[in-house]
């Protein structure tokens, strides 16, 4: 079977920035052949002999048999994210938690543990909090601001140390440079999670991680039509470390592979998060425009931050591109001005929160963020709902708290909805 996940990166540059590779990344059509990726919806693949389908069972030949495993359509898609990321290669999954859950999973086992910034997104502090210890895979949490307490938590038991570049809600950004320096000290992979910020904003292995995870389900697809994960191996960590007995054999067939190869024929294939190729299709289409509608994204964002920083009804605001940010110094730093499209605002009381957000006509009330609209939610009583006042406290959820993902719209648009539903209040 395709145990790297490869496929031909054609004449693509690697010099190119981000969102030149968005569009040329991985596919160079030739004469007669299609721009667009095309949809390969087959379960599996026919060969010509017994002896063909054994030699890339056995891993000798390169090829597809099932769509659980490997899919061209999902290769296509896995290669660009590669390239746009610097990687060395890239394995998709059916969502964005899948890619944490599988990374985790091929890196850990019981009685090994995890290191994680404490202020993530719900879902994952609840996989880390609540589910992995079921699994016995400890969580140390430590606070993502202060590189030495991911050194001080680091242990024989250790197999990955794990951050988001910019908290979900909290807007907290850690210094990634000098966690991976910690790590690297240690011999521990650093697993990024840049979901909120994109190859766009930022690609981590520039700063340290070894391994970049996203739910592409949200910026990188875009209009809220599909959901997918990719995990991208930035090939920066020797695989053969004694920490990771487990992936001796596959280091022994395919050398700095070997993490792919792992979560390709052994996590992935035995889980079953595979991806779909119709979803790898729309994920694809939606890249291509990553690059412009990240940067309406950010201008509308810091926009509308710097409007509700001034309002007299909102408590606090929180965006990382605020003079005020306690994170603004190292946010333009390693975002290159560019500070994403989550913005919070506090409002004082739940009920307040709720009127707003009833009183809203532009922006959706839905639990997603990255779409093309502007989409808003109270985290405290719905994605973060299961966590006891103490784990949302940690994560930066209040029950005065909103989230708005900041959309494409007229700036001018989004300003008016949001105007008119405070001046109610």
């Amino acid at each position: 079977m395709k145990e790297s996940g490869l496929t031909n990166f054609g004449n693509n540059d690697r010099s190119w920035q981000p969102e030149t590779l968005a569009l040329h990344g991985s596919i160079t059509p030739l004469m007669g052949e299609p721009t667009a990726m095309p949809v390969v919806q087959s379960s599996a693949f026919a060969h010509a002999s017994a002896e063909t389908l054994e030699a890339i069972f056995a891993g000798r030949e390169p090829g597809y048999v099932y769509s659980r495993i490997a899919n061209p359509t999902v290769s296509a898609f896995e290669s660009r994210m590669a390239v746009m990321e610097g990687g060395l290669s890239a394995i998709a999954v059916s969502s964005g938690m899948a890619a944490i859950s599988s990374v985790v999973l091929a890196l850990a086992g019981s009685g090994e543990e995890i290191v994680a910034g404490s202020s993530l997104f719900g879902g994952t502090y609840s996989l880390f909090r609540h589910t992995l210890n079921r699994y016995g895979i400890g969580v140390r949490f430590v606070n993502p601001k202060n590189p030495t307490e991911f050194g001080e938590a680091i242990n024989d038991a250790t197999r990955l140390v794990f951050v988001e570049t910019i908290g979900n809600p909290k807007l907290d950004v850690p210094d990634i440079a000098a966690i991976a320096a910690v790590t690297r000290k240690h011999g521990v992979p650093l697993v990024v999670d840049s979901t909120v910020t994109t190859p766009v904003l930022i690609q981590p292995k520039r700063l340290g991680a070894d391994v970049i995870v996203h739910s592409a389900s949200k910026f990188i697809n875009g209009h809220g039509n599909a959901i997918g994960g990719i995990i991208i191996d930035a090939g920066t960590f020797d695989w053969s470390s004694p920490r990771f007995p487990h992936l001796a054999p596959f280091h022994a067939r395919v050398g700095q592979f070997a993490l792919l190869a792992a979560l390709r024929n052994r996590i992935c294939r035995d889980l079953g998060c595979c991806l779909a190729p119709f979803h790898a299709f729309l994920l694809s289409m939606g890249l291509e425009t990553l690059g412009v509608r990240m940067e309406r994204h950010c201008s509308n964002a810091a926009r509308l931050a710097a409007f509700l920083a001034t309002h007299s009804k909102v408590v606090e605001t929180g965006y990382p591109g605020l003079d005020t940010h306690p994170d603004h110094v190292l946010a333009n730093r390693q975002f290159s001005g560019r500070f994403g499209a989550v913005v919070t605002l506090r409002l004082g009381a739940k009920k307040r929160c709720f009127d707003f957000i009833n009183r809203l006509r532009l922006a959706k009330n839905l639990a997603n963020l990255g779409d093309t609209r502007t989409l808003v939610i109270h985290p405290a009583s719905t994605i973060c709902r299961d966590l006891n006042e103490e784990e949302r406290l940690a994560m930066g959820v209040t029950e005065d708290l909103v989230r708005l993902s900041v959309g494409i719209e007229d700036p001018a648009d989004i300003l008016g909805d949001i105007e008119q539903a405070l001046g109610t209040l």
